[in-house]
Protein backbone atom coordinates (compact mmCIF):
# COMPACT_ATOMS: atom_id res chain seq x y z
CA UNK A 1 0.00 0.00 0.00
CA UNK A 2 2.64 2.64 0.60
CA UNK A 3 4.32 1.85 -2.93
CA UNK A 4 1.02 2.46 -4.58
CA UNK A 5 0.37 5.36 -2.26
CA UNK A 6 3.76 7.00 -3.32
CA UNK A 7 2.96 6.29 -7.09
CA UNK A 8 -0.24 8.49 -6.52
CA UNK A 9 1.62 11.07 -4.54
CA UNK A 10 4.68 11.55 -7.74
CA UNK A 11 1.82 11.56 -10.31
CA UNK A 12 -0.02 13.75 -8.58
CA UNK A 13 1.96 16.17 -7.11
CA UNK A 14 4.69 16.26 -10.26
CA UNK A 15 2.22 15.97 -12.77
CA UNK A 16 0.28 19.08 -11.44
CA UNK A 17 3.81 20.95 -10.37
CA UNK A 18 4.68 21.29 -13.79
CA UNK A 19 1.87 23.38 -14.77
CA UNK A 20 2.25 25.79 -11.66
CA UNK A 21 5.90 26.22 -12.59
CA UNK A 22 5.13 26.87 -16.16
CA UNK A 23 2.55 29.53 -14.73
CA UNK A 24 4.82 31.02 -12.34
CA UNK A 25 7.62 31.36 -15.11
CA UNK A 26 5.07 33.06 -17.70
CA UNK A 27 3.83 35.15 -15.18
CA UNK A 28 7.20 36.35 -13.77
CA UNK A 29 8.40 37.68 -17.26
CA UNK A 30 5.14 39.70 -17.28
CA UNK A 31 6.26 40.94 -13.97
CA UNK A 32 2.97 40.43 -12.07
CA UNK A 33 3.90 39.88 -8.75
CA UNK A 34 -0.02 39.26 -6.90
CA UNK A 35 -0.91 36.53 -9.99
CA UNK A 36 2.48 35.00 -9.43
CA UNK A 37 1.57 35.03 -5.76
CA UNK A 38 -1.39 33.71 -5.71
CA UNK A 39 -0.02 30.62 -8.33
CA UNK A 40 2.90 29.91 -5.39
CA UNK A 41 0.37 29.93 -3.22
CA UNK A 42 -2.03 27.56 -4.92
CA UNK A 43 1.11 25.37 -5.50
CA UNK A 44 2.01 25.27 -1.85
CA UNK A 45 -1.79 24.27 -1.11
CA UNK A 46 -2.04 21.77 -3.62
CA UNK A 47 1.00 20.12 -2.22
CA UNK A 48 -1.04 20.07 1.32
CA UNK A 49 -3.54 18.04 -0.65
CA UNK A 50 -0.93 15.38 -2.64
CA UNK A 51 -0.11 14.42 1.25
CA UNK A 52 -3.15 12.62 1.93
CA UNK A 53 -2.74 10.89 -0.72
CA UNK A 54 0.27 9.56 1.03
CA UNK A 55 -1.58 9.54 4.41
CA UNK A 56 0.76 12.37 6.08
CA UNK A 57 -1.05 15.32 7.66
CA UNK A 58 0.45 17.99 9.30
CA UNK A 59 0.07 20.19 12.36
CA UNK A 60 1.12 23.22 14.03
CA UNK A 61 1.65 23.69 16.97
CA UNK A 62 2.75 26.77 19.33
CA UNK A 63 1.76 30.24 18.50
CA UNK A 64 2.57 33.14 16.29
CA UNK A 65 3.40 36.46 17.19
CA UNK A 66 1.33 39.30 16.42
CA UNK A 67 3.25 41.90 14.17
CA UNK A 68 6.56 41.88 12.01
CA UNK A 69 8.96 38.99 12.79
CA UNK A 70 11.99 37.29 11.35
CA UNK A 71 11.47 33.06 11.57
CA UNK A 72 13.78 30.49 11.44
CA UNK A 73 13.08 27.80 10.43
CA UNK A 74 14.33 23.86 10.76
CA UNK A 75 15.03 22.71 7.31
CA UNK A 76 14.55 18.44 7.31
CA UNK A 77 13.03 17.94 3.40
CA UNK A 78 11.73 19.79 0.44
CA UNK A 79 8.20 20.03 2.12
CA UNK A 80 8.57 22.94 4.37
CA UNK A 81 10.28 24.67 0.99
CA UNK A 82 7.67 24.14 -1.39
CA UNK A 83 5.04 24.51 1.54
CA UNK A 84 6.45 27.90 2.90
CA UNK A 85 3.36 29.81 1.34
CA UNK A 86 1.15 27.97 3.29
CA UNK A 87 3.09 28.07 6.62
CA UNK A 88 3.52 31.60 6.46
CA UNK A 89 1.53 34.12 4.99
CA UNK A 90 3.30 35.70 1.61
CA UNK A 91 6.65 35.15 3.18
CA UNK A 92 9.85 37.09 1.56
CA UNK A 93 12.47 33.81 2.16
CA UNK A 94 16.17 33.84 1.74
CA UNK A 95 18.13 31.32 -0.52
CA UNK A 96 21.14 30.52 -1.81
CA UNK A 97 22.63 32.02 -4.76
CA UNK A 98 22.82 28.91 -6.88
CA UNK A 99 19.22 28.93 -7.07
CA UNK A 100 18.49 32.11 -9.18
CA UNK A 101 20.57 30.42 -11.86
CA UNK A 102 18.11 28.20 -12.61
CA UNK A 103 16.61 28.89 -15.45
CA UNK A 104 12.78 30.78 -15.09
CA UNK A 105 12.80 29.48 -11.62
CA UNK A 106 15.39 32.28 -11.08
CA UNK A 107 13.93 35.22 -12.44
CA UNK A 108 10.30 33.64 -10.81
CA UNK A 109 11.58 33.85 -7.45
CA UNK A 110 13.15 37.44 -7.81
CA UNK A 111 9.90 38.68 -9.04
CA UNK A 112 8.07 37.05 -6.08
CA UNK A 113 10.53 38.34 -3.35
CA UNK A 114 13.37 35.97 -2.89
CA UNK A 115 16.22 37.61 -1.38
CA UNK A 116 19.17 36.15 -2.80
CA UNK A 117 21.88 34.82 -0.49
CA UNK A 118 25.62 35.37 -1.96
CA UNK A 119 27.33 33.88 0.99
CA UNK A 120 31.03 34.69 -0.40
CA UNK A 121 30.32 38.04 -2.22
CA UNK A 122 31.33 40.99 0.44
CA UNK A 123 29.50 44.04 1.90
CA UNK A 124 28.08 45.07 -1.27
CA UNK A 125 26.34 41.88 -1.12
CA UNK A 126 24.98 42.00 2.45
CA UNK A 127 23.80 46.00 1.91
CA UNK A 128 22.02 44.35 -1.70
CA UNK A 129 20.04 41.76 0.84
CA UNK A 130 19.63 44.10 3.66
CA UNK A 131 18.07 46.34 1.02
CA UNK A 132 15.63 43.88 0.24
CA UNK A 133 14.90 42.76 3.34
CA UNK A 134 13.73 46.09 3.80
CA UNK A 135 11.82 46.14 2.00
CA UNK A 136 9.93 43.47 1.83
CA UNK A 137 9.10 44.28 6.16
CA UNK A 138 7.90 47.23 4.67
CA UNK A 139 5.23 45.72 2.71
CA UNK A 140 4.52 43.59 6.00
CA UNK A 141 5.92 40.68 4.99
CA UNK A 142 7.87 38.21 7.23
CA UNK A 143 11.29 37.38 6.68
CA UNK A 144 11.87 33.52 6.80
CA UNK A 145 15.38 31.55 6.83
CA UNK A 146 16.44 28.16 6.89
CA UNK A 147 19.42 29.00 9.17
CA UNK A 148 21.26 25.95 8.55
CA UNK A 149 21.67 26.74 4.78
CA UNK A 150 20.38 23.45 3.69
CA UNK A 151 18.80 20.46 4.68
CA UNK A 152 19.75 18.52 7.59
CA UNK A 153 19.18 15.28 8.66
CA UNK A 154 16.57 14.48 11.44
CA UNK A 155 18.39 14.07 14.61
CA UNK A 156 21.53 15.82 13.56
CA UNK A 157 22.21 19.60 14.81
CA UNK A 158 23.73 21.06 12.89
CA UNK A 159 25.49 24.75 12.88
CA UNK A 160 23.68 27.75 12.09
CA UNK A 161 25.11 29.88 9.06
CA UNK A 162 26.90 33.06 10.10
CA UNK A 163 24.28 34.97 7.61
CA UNK A 164 21.94 34.30 10.48
CA UNK A 165 23.36 36.30 13.37
CA UNK A 166 23.84 39.42 11.18
CA UNK A 167 20.79 39.64 9.71
CA UNK A 168 19.63 39.37 13.50
CA UNK A 169 21.63 41.91 14.67
CA UNK A 170 20.71 44.21 11.82
CA UNK A 171 17.17 43.62 11.55
CA UNK A 172 16.50 44.03 15.37
CA UNK A 173 13.54 42.11 15.29
CA UNK A 174 12.09 39.29 17.34
CA UNK A 175 13.27 35.94 15.75
CA UNK A 176 10.89 33.34 16.05
CA UNK A 177 12.25 29.94 16.12
CA UNK A 178 10.19 26.76 14.14
CA UNK A 179 11.14 23.35 14.49
CA UNK A 180 9.96 20.49 12.54
CA UNK A 181 10.27 16.52 12.16
CA UNK A 182 9.48 16.04 8.39
CA UNK A 183 12.89 13.82 7.46
CA UNK A 184 11.62 10.47 8.78
CA UNK A 185 8.77 10.86 6.84
CA UNK A 186 9.16 12.78 4.23
CA UNK A 187 13.02 13.13 3.03
CA UNK A 188 12.77 9.61 1.37
CA UNK A 189 12.01 7.96 -1.71
CA UNK A 190 8.93 5.84 -0.59
CA UNK A 191 7.69 8.55 1.68
CA UNK A 192 5.48 7.08 4.77
CA UNK A 193 2.16 7.80 6.60
CA UNK A 194 2.07 9.85 10.18
CA UNK A 195 2.26 13.23 10.79
CA UNK A 196 4.62 16.43 10.67
CA UNK A 197 4.46 18.97 13.41
CA UNK A 198 5.08 22.06 12.23
CA UNK A 199 6.54 23.62 15.73
CA UNK A 200 6.42 27.71 16.92
CA UNK A 201 8.68 28.34 19.30
CA UNK A 202 8.67 31.35 22.23
CA UNK A 203 9.66 34.75 20.32
CA UNK A 204 13.02 35.54 21.48
CA UNK A 205 14.16 39.38 21.67
CA UNK A 206 16.54 41.27 19.54
CA UNK A 207 19.59 42.40 20.87
CA UNK A 208 21.07 39.12 22.07
CA UNK A 209 25.06 38.33 21.69
CA UNK A 210 25.83 36.20 18.68
CA UNK A 211 26.53 32.81 21.09
CA UNK A 212 23.35 33.42 22.60
CA UNK A 213 21.08 33.63 20.11
CA UNK A 214 22.62 31.19 17.79
CA UNK A 215 22.60 28.72 20.72
CA UNK A 216 18.71 29.57 21.45
CA UNK A 217 17.50 29.06 18.04
CA UNK A 218 19.47 25.99 17.81
CA UNK A 219 17.89 24.41 20.50
CA UNK A 220 14.70 25.54 19.64
CA UNK A 221 14.37 24.40 15.83
CA UNK A 222 15.80 20.90 17.18
CA UNK A 223 12.96 20.71 20.05
CA UNK A 224 11.02 17.58 17.62
CA UNK A 225 14.52 15.66 17.25
CA UNK A 226 14.16 13.52 20.07
CA UNK A 227 10.26 12.77 18.86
Amino acid sequence: MIYLRNIAFYAAFYGGSALYVIAAVLVSYLNRPRPLRAICDSWGRWHRRCLALLDIRVVETGQRPEGLAFYAIKHEAFAEAIEMPVIFDYPAGLAKAELFSIPGWGHAARIYGIIEVRRDAGASALRSMMRETKAALAQGRPIVIFPEGTRVPHGVRAPLQSGFAALYKMLKLPVVPVAVDSGPLYQRTWKRPGTITVHFGEPIAPGLPREEIEARVLDAINCLNSD
